[in-house]
C-alpha cells in the first residue's frame, strides 16, 4: 500500500496554521532547538584540558582554547547554519531527510547521482540515531556530576541518579510533550540567562580573557598544537553538538524565530559562559576538576544542579522527539518498515509517540550510561556522528545551491570548499577517538544504514515481482462479464502497491467467495519527497469500467496518513465511499527469498524478516479495524 515517490507533486505546500506571535515562536524555539547545544558548557572546557589532549592549563592556552570555541560557534553555527543552511528549506521543512529530498530533486535528471545522494543522506540520517543515544546520556551524566562538587561522598550516586532520571524521562513519553513543552522555553531562557550572568561575573574578575575574541588567538592555538591539534579539536567539537537541531526543527518554528533566538540570547550566553570558565581557570587552575559548577558560589551549587538537570532533561527530550519524527519520515519515504505510531495531541500532528523506538532508545541510552559511566569517558564517543552529519549536510547543500538555486559555480564551490575544510578538521579531530568510543555511534549508524538500504531495495524487488507475476488490471476489467459474477451492494477498497495490477486480495475474493462488490476501489498511497501535500491535492480519482475506480491518495513525508478521511474527498469526483458500507481488503505479502540477481541471500532473508515484523497497515493508515479483511500471498524476490 505504501509506495514512496521522489518526484515533487505540483501544488505541494506547508500547512498554514493560525497566526502565532514571533515572540511566542522564538520562546518555543529556545526551549526545543537549543537544549542540546545549551548543555555543552557542562563538559566542553573540562575535556579540552583533559590529560589526553596534551593542552597545558595556562593563560595563553586558556585564551587560545576559548577563542577557538568562540570562533567555532561563529563560523559553524552562526555562518553555516543560521545564515546559510536555514535558507535551504524543503517547503518550510528542514533536517537531514528533507535536505536529501531537496538535493535529490535538484539532480533528478542524473539518476546515478541522485541515487548516490539519497544513500548519502540516509547514512547521515542513521548517524542521528547514534547522537540520540549519546545526547541524553552525556547531558544527564554531566548534570549529575554536580553531585560530586556538592560533596565527594555523593560520587557513587552519580550513575544511579542518571539511570533513574532517564528511566523516568522515557516512561513519560507515552503522555506526550504537550504539557511539559509549555515549560521548556522559560526554563531554558532561565538557563541561558544564568549561563551568561555567571560567565560575565567571572569575566569581570579576569578581563584578560576577553583577548579570546581575537581570532588570531584561535589560529595560534590550533597551529601551535602540531599533530596534537586533532585531540584538542575533538574536544572543542563538543561545543557544537546540537547545531544540526537548528536546521532539523525549522519546520516547527520557522527560520526567523530560530535566528532571533540564536543571535539574541543563545550565542551571547554561550560565549559569556565559555569566556567565564576561561577566566575562572586563569585565576584558579584547580577548578579544572569541574569548571562549570566551580563558577557558582557554594550556596548556589544546589540550585545550579537542579537547573542543569532540568536543562539536560529538556535537551534529551528534544533529541527523543526528533528521533520519533525522523523515524516517521524514514517510514514514509520508504526506508523503514511501518511501526506503531501514537498521536499524543489532537491539535498538534507533530506530537507523536512510537513505543518500539522509545524502548529501543531507552535500552541503548542505559547501555551507554552503564558502559561509559562518566561524561569524560562518553565525550570520546561523542562528536564523530555529529561532525560526519555536518559534512554530509555541506555536500548535500552544494547540490541544492548549485543545481537547484543555480548560484554561480565559483560561489557554490568556494563556500562548499570552505565549510568542507572546517568539517574535515572536525571529523579528523573526532576520528582519533575512534577506539576510545567513537566506534559506537559509527557502528550503530552503519548497522542502521544496512537495515534502511536493505528495506528500500527489498521493496523495489517486491514491486518488480508483483508487476512481473501479476495480472494487468485493464485487461482483467476488459474481459470481465459483470453478469457472470454476483455483485455485493457494498464498496470494496483494495489497498495495493501497484495500481496497474489486479490485487491478489481481489482474485482471492473472486476465487473463493465468487463475488465482486458493486464498487471496487483500487487504492494506492504515495508519499512524496515534499513535507506537506495540501488537502486539495490529497486524492486523484479515475473511473474505470464495470464499477471499478482507481484512487491515489497523496501525502508528504510530514503528513499524517488517514485513509478513511482522505476517501471522503472522493465524493466530489463522483465516488461515494460510505463509512459503514465499506470493506478494506489487504494483501499481506510473505516474502520468499530466492537465489538470483536481486540482493545477497543474507539481505533477502533480512528483508523477509523485517517485512514479517513490520507494523500493521490498519493502525498506520487509521483504517477501521472492524471493516478490514486481510488475505495472505507469497511473493518471491
Amino acid at each position: 500500500m505504501q509506495h514512496p515517490r521522489t518526484a515533487a507533486l505540483p501544488g505541494a505546500a506547508s500547512p498554514t496554521g493560525g497566526p502565532q506571535g514571533l515572540a511566542a515562536l522564538t520562546l518555543a524555539a529556545i526551549g526545543v532547538v537549543y537544549g542540546d547545544i545549551g548543555t555543552s558548557p557542562l563538559y566542553t572546557v573540562k575535556e579540552i584540558f583533559a590529560p589526553h589532549t596534551g593542552v597545558p592549563l595556562d593563560a595563553p592556552h586558556l585564551v587560545g582554547a576559548v577563542s577557538t570555541i568562540f570562533w567555532a560557534l561563529m563560523l559553524v553555527v552562526t555562518l553555516k547554519y543560521v545564515v546559510l543552511i536555514l535558507r535551504a528549506d524543503n517547503h518550510g521543512e528542514g533536517g537531514g531527510l528533507a535536505l536529501t529530498a531537496l538535493a535529490a530533486r535538484a539532480v533528478e535528471q542524473r539518476p546515478a547521482l541522485r541515487r548516490g545522494l539519497l544513500l548519502l543522506g540516509v547514512f547521515g540520517a542513521t548517524l542521528f540515531y547514534g547522537d540520540s543515544l549519546i545526547t541524553p546520556a552525556i547531558s544527564v551524566l554531566g548534570a549529575m556530576e554536580g553531585l560530586e562538587v556538592l560533596t565527594p561522598a555523593l560520587n557513587p550516586w552519580v550513575v544511579p541518579a542518571t539511570v533513574a532520571i532517564l528511566i523516568g524521562l522515557f516512561l513519560m513519553q507515552r503522555f506526550g510533550t504537550a504539557v511539559v513543552g509549555r515549560f521548556f522555553g522559560p526554563i531554558i531562557v532561565l538557563w541561558f540567562t544564568v549561563l551568561g550572568a555567571v560567565g560575565a561575573w567571572h569575566i569581570a574578575q579576569e578581563p584578560a580573557i576577553l583577548a579570546a575574541l581575537n581570532p588570531l588567538h584561535a589560529w595560534g592555538f590550533l597551529s601551535a598544537r602540531g599533530w596534537q591539534v586533532f585531540a584538542a579539536v575533538g574536544a572543542i567539537v563538543l561545543a557544537l553538538t546540537g547545531a544540526e537541531a537548528l536546521y532539523a526543527d525549522m519546520g516547527h518554528f520557522g527560520r526567523r524565530p530560530i535566528q532571533i533566538a540564536w543571535t539574541g540570547l543563545v550565542l551571547p550566553s554561550l560565549a559569556l559562559n565559555y569566556l567565564g570558565q576561561g577566566a575562572l581557570l586563569m585565576g584558579d587552575p584547580a577548578a579544572i576538576q569541574n569548571p562549570f559548577y566551580r563558577q557558582f558560589p557554594e550556596a548556589w551549587l544546589l540550585p545550579a544542579l537542579v537547573l542543569a538537570t532540568l536543562a539536560a532533561i529538556i535537551a534529551s527530550q528534544a533529541v527523543i522527539s526528533g528521533t520519533y519524527s525522523l523515524t516517521k519520515q524514514a517510514i514514509q519515504l520508504g526506508f523503514l518498515p511501518r511501526m506503531r505510531v501514537r498521536y499524543t495531541s489532537a491539535r498538534e500532528m507533530g506530537q507523536i509517540y512510537m513505543p518500539g523506538v522509545n524502548w529501543a532508545l531507552l535500552a541503548g541510552v542505559l547501555t551507554v550510561v552503564l558502559f561509559f559511566r562518566s561524561s569524560s569517558a562518553l565525550a570520546s564517543a561523542y562528536g564523530i556522528a555529529v561532525t560526519l552529519t555536518m559534512m554530509i549536510t555541506t555536500v548535500l547543500t552544494y547540490f541544492v545551491v548549485r543545481e537547484g538555486w543555480r548560484l554561480p559555480a565559483p560561489v557554490a564551490i568556494g563556500a562548499t570548499a570552505f565549510f568542507l575544510a572546517i568539517d574535515a578538521l572536525l571529523v579528523a579531530g573526532c576520528a582519533i577517538k575512534f577506539l576510545d568510543g567513537g566506534w559506537f555511534p559509527l557502528t550503530l549508524g552503519l548497522l542502521l544504514f544496512v537495515l534502511m538500504s536493505t528495506w528500500r531495495r527489498g521493496r523495489e524487488l517486491l514491486m518488480d515481482s508483483i508487476r512481473r507475476d501479476g495480472l494487468p488490471l485493464q485487461d482483467f476489467i476488459a474481459q470481465l462479464d459483470p453478469r457472470s459474477v454476483h455483485r455485493a451492494e457494498r464498496t470494496a477498497v483494495y489497498a495495493v502497491a501497484d495500481p496497474d495490477t489486479v490485487p491478489q486480495a481481489l482474485l482471492h475474493n473472486l476465487k473463493h467467495n465468487q463475488v465482486l462488490h458493486a464498487r471496487n476501489v483500487i487504492l494506492t498511497v504515495r508519499f512524496y519527497d515534499v513535507p506537506w501535500i495540501p488537502m486539495e491535492r490529497r486524492v486523484d480519482v479515475q473511473a474505470l469500467d464495470h464499477g471499478f475506480w482507481r484512487v491515489q491518495v497523496n501525502y508528504g513525508f510530514m503528513n499524517t496518513p488517514d485513509i478513511p478521511k482522505a476517501l471522503e474527498l472522493t465524493a466530489s469526483h463522483g465516488l461515494a465511499v460510505p463509512l459503514f458500507e465499506t470493506s478494506y481488503f489487504l494483501s499481506r505479502e510473505t516474502v520468499v527469498p530466492t537465489p538470483g540477481s536481486g540482493m545477497a541471500n543474507w539481505r533477502e532473508k533480512l528483508f523477509a524478516t523485517m517485512s514479517q515484523n513490520a507494523g500493521g497497515v490498519v493502525e498506520f493508515f487509521r483504517l477501521p479495524g472492524n471493516a478490514v479483511v486481510e488475505l495472505g500471498t507469497r511473493v518471491p524476490i
